[in-house]
């Protein structure tokens, strides 16, 4: 982890802009094409969700700034951020969060994802690790095509940490389309670095041989 120091002064108008204010986060919606990766997944006979759970965690790292967290008024980069997804249980009906260690080999990563995702269906945990910020938080909704997304988070002081949500798919013109949410803080990132995430995420999806490979 190393300390970012805005040396640009526009930046770091930037930064205080948004940082002071009540309500920092925006949030982002769209629909992305998964037609390639879903055929690929059905192929080689991969779960779905820890396979989507990869491919939002992976497009999140290569990106510095979905790295970057606020910590009393300074910025820190992780060098790996790690998911912490929804799971649902079968002991109550509500969902658990799974967290596990993020590693660049995708097969390793999408086997451990399902072992512990199946694990939290009947011992659930709702705990997070108290100082650690080192997280990208997932959740999926998958009975609704949905077109927008808002998340409960904390303001004061606020949340850093991306929350990254995907919904059911749909087929249109031929396609697959999942819908994509990414709500950020945007002292940290800006829409030209959500818009950049998207763009990733469909390269990503498009050539999954090369992903999953």
């Amino acid at each position: 982890m190393r300390e970012i120091h805005f040396n640009n002064p526009h930046r770091k108008k930037h930064f205080d802009f948004f940082n002071n204010m009540n309500h920092p986060h925006f949030n982002i919606t769209a629909n992305v094409d998964i037609t390639n990766f879903l055929l690929f997944l059905k192929q080689h006979q991969l779960p779905v969700h820890p396979s989507i759970v990869y491919l939002i965690s992976k497009v999140a790292n290569d990106i510095p700034e979905f790295r970057w967290r606020i910590r009393k008024g300074k910025v820190f980069e992780h060098e790996l951020i790690h998911p912490s997804f929804t799971v649902f249980t079968e002991v109550a009906d509500v969902f658990s969060f799974c967290t596990v260690a993020y590693e660049t080999d995708a097969q390793r990563f999408i086997q451990r994802a399902f072992e512990m995702s199946e694990k939290m269906k009947t011992e659930p945990n709702f705990e997070d690790e108290e100082g650690r910020d080192d997280f990208l938080f997932l959740s999926s909704i998958p009975w609704v095509s949905f077109t927008s997304f808002e998340h409960a988070m904390s303001h004061h002081p606020s949340d850093s940490v991306p929350r990254i949500t995907w919904g059911k798919f749909f087929e249109q013109n031929g396609k697959m389309l999942m819908p994509l949410s990414v709500q950020v803080h945007h002292a940290v990132v800006d829409g030209r670095h959500v818009g950049g995430y998207f763009q990733m995420i469909e390269k990503a999806a498009s050539e999954p041989s090369i992903l999953i490979n």
